[in-house]
């Protein structure tokens, strides 16, 4: 079950986050929190994406829409990633034969043949 937090919280979690810096993720739209009554929580996968922000923020100097497109492309490339690991899964699922045809179409097209 994931735990959520409440803002107070995730400023405290997050060592370099201030109120201001999350107002401004949240109005870049590079961090959706979860809303409740009480208020947006944020879970163990917010922080991650919360600490990441905060390294671009400074050591980048990005904001705003520069935070946006990067961490668009950071979502790009997680979802492809997650995408490739279920082909993979379904690929140990099939015969060797099926595995080793396609692993000869891969190469042959990939120009490493």
């Amino acid at each position: 079950m994931t735990v959520f937090i409440s803002e107070a919280d995730t400023v405290v979690a997050v060592a370099r986050l201030t109120h201001s810096r999350l107002q401004a993720f949240i109005s870049a739209e590079v961090m959706v929190p979860v809303q409740s009554p009480e208020g947006p929580l944020f879970g163990p996968a917010d922080l991650a994406r919360l600490e990441l922000l905060c390294d671009l923020a400074e050591h980048f100097d990005l904001e705003g829409d520069g935070l946006g497109v990067v961490m668009g492309l950071i979502d790009q490339l997680h979802s492809t990633r997650q995408r490739l690991h279920a082909v993979a899964r379904a690929l140990e699922a099939e015969p060797i034969e099926v595995r080793h045809r396609i692993g000869v179409r891969l190469i042959a097209g990939s120009g490493l043949g």
